[in-house]
């Protein structure tokens, strides 16, 4: 485990130096690893550890798309794709990866089959952080720990494949092996982290979903349609409105900042675009901060769990789920950015 330099704050962080992924299979090698559920993080973490030859198995209900989806990928109907319960009871590390509200409906089918000694993993501190609320605790006799990808599985599965890797933050709620450090550093790895940084349950879900609804995409897409609407509403048209917006942002900005951070992002860019964004990035974070501060202080208190928890369990919550995503893609703004990616330059 390596110590790093913060701006003056030390964090332990695990990289591949200190565990690769040969440690990791020689680690996990008498394991295996059940992954319950192959809707968004199922597929990415259970086919980057069967590619790096980890002994994998895949639980999912019977039937729909996401079944047909394991079977398309590779997994074998009764040699490494069950049900939920019977890939739960051949698990000897049961991988939680159902959405949040999926693990409150399955874990009462998944707990009579998690055995003493099994180390039960998350993706995610919701189930357990809020577990007034979800029902979910698991067996004191078990290893409890989570890995928590930076990034959709959607980026797990293609850094991957890419040769790269995510960042993931880890964390350790019950060692009741003595071995619960190693399995989950080993699985973190395997996955295809590049590095592991350690967090606590309860500090990955409040980040998390602060996160969501911050800046990664909630505040987001809440500023874009800002611009955009007052840009339209001033006369410029919707090409013009969307490029300034989402397209240049998206295509030269951000990777700029990605490759080596805001200032350097800056200072390739004109010296007008510099003073108006640091004259006005101030004015911009003082704005917002209360919206954070509310935001922060709902789902510290478990109202933001409950709004979900409440939500999701409802029976046309897909339905209604997708007449939000028809709205936002069917507005102005977002049909224009369909057509403004149409006119890419191919590669």
């Amino acid at each position: 485990m390596a110590q790093l330099d913060f701006g003056g704050v030390i964090e332990n962080v695990v990289t591949r130096e200190e565990m690769p992924v040969e440690k990791a299979r020689e680690t996990l090698q008498n394991e295996t690893l059940a992954v319950i559920g192959y809707g968004v993080q199922g597929p990415a973490q259970a086919l980057n550890l069967r590619d790096n030859g980890f002994n994998v198995i895949v639980g999912q209900r019977k039937g729909g798309n996401s079944w047909q989806k394991a079977l398309n990928d590779g997994w074998v109907e009764g040699e490494t794709l069950f049900d939920i319960e019977t890939a739960t009871s051949k698990g000897s590390i049961v991988m939680v990866l159902l959405s949040d509200a999926g693990v409150i409906e399955a874990w009462p089918k998944m707990l009579p089959h998690i055995n003493e000694g099994d180390g039960v993993y998350f993706s995610h501190g919701f189930a357990l952080t809020y577990n007034d609320q979800t029902g979910v605790v698991p067996p004191s006799n078990t290893d409890v720990f989570l890995v928590a990808p930076k990034g959709s599985g959607t980026s797990v599965r293609r850094l991957f494949q890419a040769g790269k890797g995510i960042n993931s933050s880890y964390a350790i709620h019950q060692d009741a092996t003595g071995r619960a450090k190693e399995r989950v550093l080993a699985l973190g790895i395997g996955l295809g982290s590049g590095y592991l940084f350690e967090t606590t349950f309860k500090n990955e879900v409040t980040s998390d979903l602060v996160g969501e609804r911050g800046v990664l995409m909630g505040a987001l897409a809440g500023v874009m349609e800002a611009q955009y609407n007052l840009l339209r509403a001033r006369g410029h048209s919707p090409s013009e409105a969307f490029n300034e917006t989402v397209e240049e942002l998206t295509q030269s900005l951000m990777p700029l900042v990605a490759e080596n951070g805001m200032d350097w992002m800056y200072a390739n860019c004109s010296t007008t675009a510099q003073r108006g964004a640091l004259d006005w990035k101030n004015k911009f974070r003082d704005a917002v901060a209360p919206v954070f501060k509310d935001l922060y202080d709902s789902v510290e208190t478990g109202e933001e769990a409950r709004i979900t928890i409440t939500s999701n369990s409802k029976t046309d919550y897909r339905e209604k789920l997708q007449e939000e995503l028809d709205e936002i893609g069917g507005s102005e703004m977002w049909r224009t950015g369909k057509t403004v990616r149409g006119l890419r330059p191919k590669s």
